[in-house]
């Protein structure tokens, strides 16, 4: 018998098994093939390790999509974090090859996959309140929302889970900079059921503004003069 004698599920099961770049490369073999890796029924899991991994074409997104996870862990992450008034030319240069990436992908998830279940987002360093919040209102049966080192989530987002986040059991936040106490704290007294957990996030110094920074900077300047 050969491969591509197979019915649909042991197909499906057999490419199950494959990482997505091998799944595309035997799609090409044939059409039959080809089938199997367009089926939505296979792309129930995606799990991207940096926001370049996006741009490929490797992957299907669809209904069946249930697990979402893009985690990416390298040192440019530093570079994105920071306050984008104090980075250099060469930082923004560095950062505007990608920071539209994840946010961009995350329009699409909106649109495509409104079973989603689970979604990890972590050292996206680029996305907004905005970009999660318009997954909360989209993917309903969202359970799990993992926020991890994206520096600019505020408590726009923990506002959106009370008020969307109807089916979610559990949320981290954690090293999220600009999550105040409050907000944390909002969410445990009107979603109690809510495993929260925002490991060191209310305790990061937050961002601030240029014109705040100059405010500190000179009253500082005035007290060491007439010091």
């Amino acid at each position: 018998m050969y491969l591509i004698e197979l019915d649909q599920e042991c197909l499906l099961h057999l490419f199950s098994y494959l990482d997505k770049d091998s799944r595309r490369s035997l799609s090409l073999t044939c059409v039959r093939l080809r089938q199997v890796f367009l089926d939505p029924q296979l792309w129930t899991l995606l799990h991207f390790r940096s926001p370049c991994e996006l741009r490929r074409d490797n992957f299907i997104l669809g209904s069946s999509l249930r697990y979402l996870a893009v985690c990416w862990h390298s040192s440019r992450v530093k570079v994105c974090n920071i306050e984008d008034w104090m980075k250099t030319t060469f930082q923004r240069d560095l950062c505007r090859k990608h920071e539209s990436l994840v946010s961009d992908f995350l329009e699409r998830v909106c649109h495509m996959c409104p079973n989603l279940v689970s979604l990890t987002l972590s050292g996206c360093g680029h996305i907004t309140d905005h970009n999660v919040i318009n997954v909360l209102q989209s993917c309903r049966r969202l359970r799990s929302l993992s926020l991890e080192n994206c520096a600019r989530m505020t408590d726009s987002v923990l506002q959106a889970m009370v008020n969307f986040g109807n089916s979610l059991t559990e949320v981290r936040v954690d090293f999220c900079r600009n999550v105040t106490q409050e907000g944390l704290q909002e969410v445990r007294d009107k979603r109690p059921e809510v495993h929260l957990s925002a490991l060191h996030s209310a305790d990061m110094i937050p961002d601030s503004k240029p014109e705040e920074k100059t405010q500190i900077r000179r009253a500082l300047q005035k007290f060491l003069i007439f010091s």
